[in-house]
């Protein structure tokens, strides 16, 4: 199999899309590049598609409780990073389902922000012993992120109801990042704004460690970056659609 073509971010780049499982999906996956599109004047809006209200060990914290809590965080995360919208989908954490529904659901926001790059998750489970990635509702978000953006985005025909009743119509992306890949072609030098990636990082209290996260994800970024020659970088597989 001969290697993949490496890419490069779409240029120009006015508006971007991150469509996530969690609130703090985002910000782990891909803060410091979040914050270098925002640095550059593109807007960034999120769709976070779970209420995340099971992510917790505390047995005495209701799914409402951490859900609103962990909304909460995610609008603080993303003002650090200047992140303009949220939407939250609202389905239930633990439980999604690529489902027509949720399909239906990231196309209505795709052609609301129109945005030239959506940044989303692998659909694919991985069997390299990471089980964070492999998290099903992950995938769920990843295979119906992708069947947005082609082809259900691109044609009235695919859920007509969003440009006949809401007035919504058609878009395309322009270009897709994948987080979590295991043969990525596009990497981005997070150097400069690793240190604002970790604040936004930090704001999801209920679920980090302060005392370990920062020397956990520098580490990451640097196993990704200095392969390619780079410091500290993130890594995702790039699609252009034309």
């Amino acid at each position: 199999m001969s290697p993949l073509e490496r890419h490069e971010l779409i240029s120009p780049l006015e508006r971007a899309l991150v469509v996530v499982s969690h609130p703090d999906d985002a910000e782990f996956l891909a803060a410091a590049t979040i914050a270098q599109l925002t640095a550059a004047g593109t807007r960034v809006d999120y769709v976070v598609t779970t209420d995340g209200g099971k992510g917790t060990e505390d047995p005495n914290v209701t799914p409402e409780e951490l859900s609103t809590t962990r909304i909460a965080e995610q609008r603080a995360a993303a003002d650090i990073l200047g992140v303009a919208e949220i939407v939250h989908l609202g389905y239930p954490d633990g439980y999604l389902t690529p489902s027509l529904d949720l399909r239906r659901d990231v196309v209505r926001q795709i052609r609301r922000f129109r945005p030239d790059l959506v940044i989303t998750m692998n659909p694919q489970r991985r069997l390299d012993h990471n089980p964070f990635i492999g998290h099903p509702d992950h995938l769920a978000t990843g295979e119906a992120t992708l069947s947005a953006v082609y082809p259900a985005a691109r044609d009235h025909l695919n859920f007509p109801e969003l440009w006949r009743d809401e007035k919504l119509e058609p878009w395309k992306v322009r270009q897709v990042l994948i987080s979590g890949v295991e043969a990525p072609n596009l990497w981005i030098d997070i150097t400069d704004t690793f240190e604002v990636g970790i604040r936004a990082i930090l704001a999801h209290a209920s679920q980090v460690d302060p005392e370990t996260v920062e020397d956990r994800m520098r580490e990451g970024a640097r196993e990704v970056g200095e392969p390619q020659g780079i410091g500290l970088a993130q890594a995702f597989g790039s699609i252009i659609l034309k």
